[in-house]
């Protein structure tokens, strides 16, 4: 191969009298100077495997849940402590929702009739079980530090989790749907409408 040389804006092939301006070079190649890129890595979502285990009282309809284990794949924690906290939150969060949360409004005003904590049911820890968790992750490659979202994603296994625990629970009455909240007196009136 011959040598190249760049020298006052031209290539010149040693040694002869060939050149080329760097112009020209730029015109005759393929597509335009100028790009524009973006990094466009794939997403990232975390995963997650909840278990619960309830007990019915069959008089009053009473849900207890007796205990619950999460196994979460958050990729690399950075800081084990927050990513339990959100864990922890998320899974009260989505006992609440499957149990006691319900916005409800009169039917006939359209009034709100749990407009404020003291009407809204929401889960206490003592409505709790002792939560078992492990964070068992697999680093993303999506970013440098191999970590997937944390945010509330404990609210997203919790209700079915639940939900699925008392329909196991109910599944020997032929009790296959109850709709969430599953209050007492829902559980109650499935058992009752279920019942010969």
């Amino acid at each position: 191969t011959a040598d190249i040389a760049f020298e006052d804006g031209a290539y010149r092939v040693v040694g002869t009298d060939r050149r080329t301006r760097f112009a020209e070079v730029a015109r005759k190649a393929a597509g335009a100077l100028d790009s524009e890129a973006a990094f466009a890595a794939p997403y990232s979502f975390p995963n997650g495997c909840h278990a619960a285990e309830v007990e019915i009282d069959p008089d009053t309809g009473a849900v207890a849940l007796l205990s619950y284990a999460a196994s979460h794949d958050s990729g690399t924690v950075v800081n084990p402590m927050i990513v339990e906290g959100q864990l922890h939150g998320g899974i009260a969060q989505g006992i609440g929702q499957a149990l006691m949360e319900e916005a409800a409004f009169d039917a006939a005003s359209g009034q709100p009739l749990t407009g404020s904590l003291m009407d809204y049911a929401l889960p206490r820890a003592d409505d709790l079980p002792d939560l078992r968790m492990s964070l068992d992750g697999i680093p993303t490659l999506t970013n440098p530090l191999g970590a997937k979202g944390v945010g509330e994603t404990g609210c997203t296994g919790a209700p079915p989790a639940v939900v699925n625990a008392v329909l196991d629970a109910l599944r020997p009455l032929g009790i296959a749907h109850i709709d969430m909240p599953m209050t007492a007196e829902r559980v109650w009136r499935a058992i009752r409408g279920a019942r010969p």
